[in-house]
């Protein structure tokens, strides 16, 4: 896990510098780095879809999922894992924003395969979803994601 410094823009260096340790830490997993199984979902904020980004990612080969925009319902870490957190956290007091990366860090940890597989399970869900509608942004109340 990694956290962004506090005071730092998430821009386009920035998520370069990321991408480039996120490359180096799959490349260390030969399952994966060998038969280039491994695919980037990002979303299109300015500092994912901004061309230098988009050509350091053609330039190392790192296949991306296309993000439809405006669709936080798609993002994993929006609809399982801050939630899951979140919950988790509620009600507690930090002494500091180290004891809340501490805590946060912890409950991530936890997380095992299971709550992993069903996380990318509705993931796929999600993206049937989009693909069914035609691209259009689902909100439904009556749809639950654990």
């Amino acid at each position: 896990m990694d956290w962004v410094p506090e005071g730092q823009t998430i821009n386009q260096p920035y998520y370069k510098e990321v991408l480039t340790n996120l490359r180096e830490r799959v490349r260390r997993r030969p399952e994966m780095w060998k038969n280039g199984s491994w695919v980037l979902h990002q979303d299109n904020t300015l500092a994912h879809s901004a061309l230098s980004v988009k050509k350091f990612l053609t330039k190392h080969k790192i296949t991306v999922m296309k993000h439809p925009p405006y669709s936080p319902d798609l993002a994993p870490c929006d609809f399982f894992l801050f939630p899951k957190i979140k919950s988790a956290l509620k009600g507690t007091r930090f002494g500091s924003v180290d004891a809340v990366k501490a805590k946060a860090t912890e409950l991530m940890k936890k997380l095992s395969e299971d709550d992993l597989r069903l996380c990318f399970q509705q993931w796929n869900i999600h993206m049937e979803w989009r693909r069914d509608w035609g691209g259009e942004y689902i909100e439904d109340d009556n749809i639950s994601v654990v």
